[in-house]
């Protein structure tokens, strides 16, 4: 594959130094910002990744920063979720809908001050979806992306080294819990949070210039624990059930179909964006829905595009992510997959590039 052409519109991050220190071997883009894929290699950071712990650069996950009286009341609209529990201490994962349902983001809410929320992204643009609404309907709100930088801390291992760097008082936060602590003298938002099921911490890197000295604190810190540079890693989020924005829903899929109707409060459906089609698909069922799908075979090749999932001549599906899992020596694969197929044990076939493979829903579960 050609090498990405460098830019000004692909940012680099205030991390990228360490990255490529680190011997960073691919990145992809990801909100006009480099994410790294890949640095031993997919399988052998996997195992580091489940034995050690990594930092992850993941500034790509920009903030879109609302802030102002009316800020709750904006982000209310936003979202099918109650958003009751959020507060300084705890953040919240929240589905954005669009106007019919569909998916615009999956981002986390913190919560930075009294009337101040970042709402860390995926991979879409929703800075100016919520400038739209704020100036449509005449908040008092200021909306804008501030120089704040996600940094995570991901693996069995990460609570010692942040222990090591934040104090133990780190290690009391629970899962979404987050809260202010004191390095060198600089005070950082950090949540237990991260694009992992291997356990882990974000740091809110506020101000750029800042990047490279946590950097080398975390690196420095973390060597009694077999610290390495990582990055989200394919095989282990396929296991985990992670839903990658873009590749396994796009707006076109709406909250449910996605698996994440416990995110959908019915209270909340007379406010937010898309709320009647919401409602109208939790009394009448979904088409469709994301399911877990083992693929037969040995190791499939890249799925760089949708594989078409097959029952009895007809297409009944798609597979959007897939991986060799060493640990359970098989391949698994996210799908989203109509009504009448969905059931665990469902028997499918796969048309991957190489060959069509025997399939089955396994679970409604993930592996890992």
């Amino acid at each position: 594959m050609a090498e990405i052409f460098a830019s000004r519109r692909v940012r680099h991050t205030p991390f990228t130094q360490g990255v490529v220190a680190a011997g960073v071997k691919a990145y992809t883009v990801y909100n006009r910002m480099l994410l790294p894929t890949t640095f031993a290699s997919i399988e052998e950071d996997y195992h580091h990744l489940k034995s050690a712990v990594q930092i992850w650069d993941v500034a790509c996950e920009r903030q879109v920063q609302v802030k102002g009286p009316d800020a709750r009341r904006l982000i209310g609209l936003l979202t099918p979720r109650d958003l009751s529990m959020i507060s300084e201490s705890r953040c919240l994962y929240i589905p954005v809908t669009d106007q019919n349902g569909g998916m615009l983001n999956d981002p986390v809410l913190v919560q930075a001050a009294a009337d101040t929320y970042w709402i860390s992204i995926a991979d879409s643009d929703l800075l100016m979806w919520v400038k739209a609404i704020a100036a449509c309907n005449d908040f008092n709100v200021e909306v804008c992306e501030p120089d704040v930088s996600p940094l995570g801390i991901q693996g069995p291992k990460s609570d010692d080294l942040m222990a090591a760097v934040f104090g133990d008082g780190v290690r009391a936060l629970r899962p979404f819990g987050c809260g202010r602590f004191d390095v060198q003298g600089r005070e950082m938002l950090i949540a237990r949070s991260g694009y992992s099921k291997q356990g882990g911490f974000e740091i809110y890197l506020e101000g750029s210039v800042h990047g490279m000295g946590l950097w080398h604190i975390l690196m420095e810190a973390g060597k009694p624990f077999d610290v390495r540079a990582g990055c989200p890693n394919l095989i282990e989020r396929i296991e985990g059930g992670l839903l990658s924005y873009g590749n396994d829903m796009t707006n076109e899929n709406t909250v449910l179909e996605c698996g994440l109707g416990k995110f959908v409060s019915a209270e909340r459906l007379g406010e937010c964006f898309g709320g009647r089609a919401m409602r109208e698909e939790l009394e009448a069922g979904s088409k469709q829905m994301i399911r877990a799908i083992e693929i037969g075979g040995g190791p499939v090749p890249v799925c760089d595009h949708a594989w078409p999932v097959m029952a009895g001549g007809r297409r009944v599906g798609q597979v959007t992510s897939a991986a060799w899992s060493p640990d359970f020596k098989t391949n698994v694969a996210i799908g989203m997959v109509d009504s009448h197929h969905w059931d665990a044990g469902t028997e499918l076939k796969v048309e991957t590039p190489d060959q069509v493979r025997r399939a089955a829903v396994v679970r409604e579960e993930f592996w890992g």
